[in-house]
């Protein structure tokens, strides 16, 4: 199943451009509007993948001491918006990865016994249930449904969990299946696992489990599950979350999907 088209960027992790992807009945995501990445925190100005594609608008996902501990680096003539979803309760995950791949010790502590994959369930559970994650995927929305916005770029911190629910969203709005969708959240996982695989050799090096290490830095299918599971039993499926959870205007949400599809 096709899923987005990786941006060769070296100064940019995950990077992809959500163009192409089939979203059924002859039509697909259209090209070159919708980006999808890791933090910006080491993007250079030299990097002419990322230049070439004419950035006007990041959201970036991440909490404030994210941002704070590793502020985004903007293309030229991009502004920023913040879209903080986890900033209410930024938990265990997936906020703190990188300092949990730091730590064997404490990330024992905390996701040892088979707990990282069921904490990391909950966050995405979370990341539809709380409010103030519910404010955050508004902003995000109403600001990818602005035309001047675009092209947008939007990321968290690896560009899979908060990102990848991001991106879920947009894909059903645009009437994708879920199938579709799917394909897609787990399409990040080869870009992840090299980007952290320095860091997870040390984790392990220094003794660490690797069920916690490749529980923290892999998009699973449990995951959006989780979320989608919590969005169908608390909110009845996606007109329901949008309406209710969201609140985002049904005229907000109709120039989404007209804006985002175009015919094969």
């Amino acid at each position: 199943m096709q899923t987005a088209r990786a941006v060769p960027a070296s100064t940019v992790i995950n990077l992809r451009d959500l163009g192409g992807i089939a979203l059924g009945r002859g039509r697909r995501l259209r090209q070159g509007i919708l980006l999808r990445s890791g933090q910006l925190s080491e993007f250079e100005q030299h990097d002419m993948a990322v230049a070439a594609l004419g950035i006007r608008t990041v959201v970036d996902l991440r909490t404030a001491d994210e941002r704070r501990w590793a502020p985004d680096r903007l293309p030229a003539g991009a502004r920023l918006f913040v879209a903080d979803v986890l900033g209410d309760d930024p938990g265990v995950a997936p906020a703190r990865l990188k300092a949990l791949l730091g730590d064997p010790d404490g990330a024992a502590r905390v996701l040892g016994g088979g707990r990282a994959e069921e904490l990391f369930a909950q966050t995405y559970r979370r990341m539809v249930l709380s409010p103030g994650a519910s404010a955050a995927y508004r902003a995000f929305l109403d600001t990818v449904a602005d035309p001047r916005a675009r092209p947008l770029l939007f990321h968290c911190a690896t560009g899979k969990d908060r990102t990848g629910w991001a991106t879920a969203l947009l894909l059903m709005m645009a009437g994708a299946p879920r199938d579709a969708v799917r394909a897609e959240f787990l399409a990040v996982n080869q870009a992840v696992r090299a980007a952290f695989g320095p860091a997870v050799r040390r984790f392990l090096a220094d003794g660490g489990d690797p069920d916690i290490a490749y529980a923290v830095i892999e998009a699973r299918p449990r995951y959006l599950e989780a979320a989608l599971d919590a969005m169908d039993e608390r909110w009845g499926g996606l007109d329901g979350y949008l309406s209710k959870a969201l609140r985002l205007p049904p005229a907000v949400a109709e120039r989404l999907r007209a804006d985002l599809a175009v015919a094969v």
